[in-house]
């Protein structure tokens, strides 16, 4: 095993980062060699990658090879939509909050009703006076404990109430009886982050006490710059953290691999080897990632492989995990392999394994199989949760059964008298996938009239409902006023429908504008955005001036499939001959 020491591997950047890996010392190069001298950009070849397999411990990781992953990026893959689970690893990971058993011992084992102090922070306006006015208020006559704001925090949190949590935070920060700890900050630049953006978090790290800036409040930040895809940041504050000689754990180095997962699989390769030269032990996260990886690329031996060396290792899968592989058969179409694995999360006894149910309904239905929805459905129907009811609508509408999926909603809406918005777009998902506009536009008013306040996620059901509608310009009208309206910007996804269906139209403008807007709310050009936006001059028959230099500026490797596009587009370009035949 290799000895823990401080490595001098770091991730530099030079107008046109290319990360290569050198065998012999593991550490990051940053050479700018490119890889797409194939299509005119010039510079040699990546060096080859020598490393044919490496060992964490006694065991051999990959098995066929860590150089598999470089050999990723650019694949049909990319794709697939990113799943909101596979944004992060959850807050309680981070180790911002008190997990729910915690809560409840704090409180002397008493599960139920809602904290003082929750009301309290729900009931009152947004507005920060009105707010610290009503807590002020509120404190002089009640005992401000730990257990008390930890599970006001856990509520807010859950409910995605993340501007009225930073607002209490701000507020307990001013208070003198509070004894402010390193999680305080943490979970304060997380707000932040997801509140005002990544940069004002950064700027609060600067005014912490010094005693305060340890791991957790850099692997905050780190997390928050990995949700919003931005590969400068995160490889900035990973420095960073290596700069202050902060610990490199799995975390961190997980977050990377998510980072690189959905940008740069490339790049997948070089978190492995600095994994290995830390002697970070790889967690059950890190596994599941590049089990996903894996089965993504449609490499189904190499998923396999990892799933065998993690066993190896003494971990065994957890649902999740189980979860990952089974949909990974099926979207490989080894639907035998997927029903195995789909057994073996049902177990012996179903009712006895009610943690699964929610994912046998989606993949069930991603199998096609309407018995086996029904199944499950009815071993929770009687007494059924809220996430299961939602995934219960949202599998019966993939298997184009809306009368199920309303009968279900019905029960929902009966049994919760109030329900938050994600539940209503559950149905509005199944509306618009069917073509629905009707019943689609009925839900969204059934939501405004009970009070329900549109997030991202219901945007995106309603853009979609409208291109499924054949309205795209309604569409792209809804996206704008959302784009206005939300505290938190539109689903990548969201601005993603839209530009594909002005690329499937050959609408050059208004895919260039798309394009645009999704760099002004901050989603960086990556392979995704560039591929529907060349398809748009494709079928248009326009030609396209300056797009390698597009791509390089921004730093995305085109693969092959995209270079054969780009050659396709210059096809279109006049020249001076043709100008004269014309």
């Amino acid at each position: 095993m290799l000895a823990i020491r401080r490595a001098s591997v770091r991730i530099r950047f030079q107008p046109l980062p290319s990360v290569t890996v050198r065998a012999c010392d593991a550490r990051f190069d940053t050479t700018t060699s490119s890889y797409m001298g194939d299509i005119g950009f010039g510079g040699p070849p990546p060096p080859t990658l020598l490393v044919r397999s490496f060992s964490f411990g006694s065991q051999s990781f990959l098995i066929g090879g860590i150089h598999s992953f470089s050999s990723l990026a650019g694949s049909e893959s990319d794709k697939e939509p990113i799943k909101e689970a596979d944004m992060s690893e959850s807050e309680n990971e981070l180790g911002l909050l008190d997990t729910e058993e915690e809560i409840v011992e704090n409180k002397g084992g008493q599960r139920k009703g809602l904290s003082g102090l929750f009301k309290v922070v729900v009931d009152s306006s947004s507005a920060p006076p009105n707010i610290k006015n009503a807590l002020d208020k509120w404190v002089e006559g009640h005992d401000l404990s730990r257990s008390e704001i930890s599970h006001t925090m856990f509520e807010l949190r859950r409910r995605k109430m993340y501007g009225k949590a930073l607002q209490l935070s701000e507020w307990l920060e001013s208070q003198e009886s509070i004894e402010i700890s390193e999680r305080d900050y943490a979970s304060r630049v997380d707000l932040i982050a997801k509140v005002r953006g990544t940069q004002k978090a950064e700027a609060y790290i600067e005014k912490i006490p010094e005693s305060f800036k340890g791991e957790i409040v850099y692997r905050t930040l780190l997390a928050n710059c990995v949700l919003n895809n931005d590969v400068k940041k995160s490889e900035k504050v990973f420095n960073k953290m290596k700069d202050l000689n902060l610990p490199v754990t799995a975390f961190a180095c997980n977050q990377l691999l998510l980072l690189y997962k959905r940008t740069d699989k490339k790049k997948i390769a070089d978190v492995l080897l600095l994994m290995e030269k830390e002697d970070v032990k790889p967690s059950l996260f890190t596994y599941r990632l590049l089990i996903e990886t894996k089965g993504m690329s449609h490499d189904i031996i190499g998923m396999e492989q990892v799933l065998e060396t993690m066993k190896a290792e003494g971990l065994e899968p957890d649902s999740r995990l189980q979860s990952v592989l089974a949909r990974q058969y099926v979207y490989a179409g080894m639907n035998e392999k997927a029903r195995a694995v789909l057994n073996e999360m049902e177990g012996s006894n179903l009712s006895e394994n009610r943690g699964v149910y929610s994912s046998l309904l989606q993949i069930y239905a991603l199998l096609g199989s309407v018995d086996d929805v029904k199944r499950v459905w009815e071993a929770c129907e009687t007494n059924p949760r809220l996430e299961e009811c939602m995934n219960a609508i949202e599998a019966f509408g993939k298997l184009k059964n809306v009368a199920e999926a309303e009968a279900v909603f019905d029960l929902m809406s009966k049994k919760w008298n109030r329900l938050s918005a994600k539940y209503y777009t559950s149905m509005l998902k199944v509306y618009a996938n069917n073509k629905m506009l009707l019943k689609g536009k009925e839900i969204v008013k059934q939501m405004s009239d009970s009070g329900c306040r549109l997030g991202p996620l219901t945007w995106d059901a309603l853009v979609k409902l409208y291109i499924e509608s054949g309205e795209i310009e309604k569409a792209d009208s809804i996206l704008n006023k959302a784009s206005q309206q939300l505290s938190m910007k539109p689903l990548f996804s969201t601005y993603m429908l839209i530009l594909d269906e002005y690329a499937k139209k050959g609408d050059v403008h208004n895919a260039e504008k798309i394009f645009y807007k999704m760099r002004q709310v901050g989603y960086v050009s990556r392979y995704r955005q560039y591929d529907s936006l060349l398809q748009a001059y494709i079928n248009a028959k326009a030609p396209l001036y300056g797009f390698r230099e597009r791509l390089k500026a921004d730093n995305v490797f085109p693969s092959k499939t995209l270079a054969e596009r780009l050659a396709q587009v210059d096809a279109f370009k006049k020249t001076a001959v043709s100008d004269l035949l014309d």
